[in-house]
């Protein structure tokens, strides 16, 4: 049996009109009822071991990290959490740091240019 200390959960989310962010479903299109908030992260921290959370509005679009995002994970999570979307530079590696309070790591995919 696999237990939460071997599950890694992956989040997808969108900022919606409101300004919560929401885990997305289809390719990014469908929005959930999943608000990423202080009770969601709290319920789904006794599930996994980690997260690996993706701000899609800049996935892939090498265009700066979104910062309301990381800064809302610095302040929620209290397991290791890996943020993706945006990032570009070592300036944004600094601001999710900061952002972060330490707590949130970086994962740069489409902006290192190695194809």
């Amino acid at each position: 049996a696999v237990g939460k200390e071997r599950l890694v959960l992956d989040l997808s989310c969108r900022k919606k009109d409101d300004g919560k962010y929401y885990v997305v479903t289809d390719r990014w299109q469908k929005f959930t009822e999943l608000a990423v908030d202080e009770a969601t992260v709290r319920s789904l921290e006794s599930k996994c071991s980690e997260f690996l959370v993706h701000a899609v509005d800049v996935e892939g679009k090498m265009s700066g990290i979104e910062a309301d995002m990381v800064r809302m994970l610095g302040e929620l999570v209290t397991i290791p959490c890996t943020y993706a979307g945006g990032a570009t530079t070592l300036e944004d590696l600094a601001l999710v740091k900061e952002l972060g309070r330490g707590k949130v790591d970086l994962t740069i995919g489409s902006a290192l240019d190695i194809f």
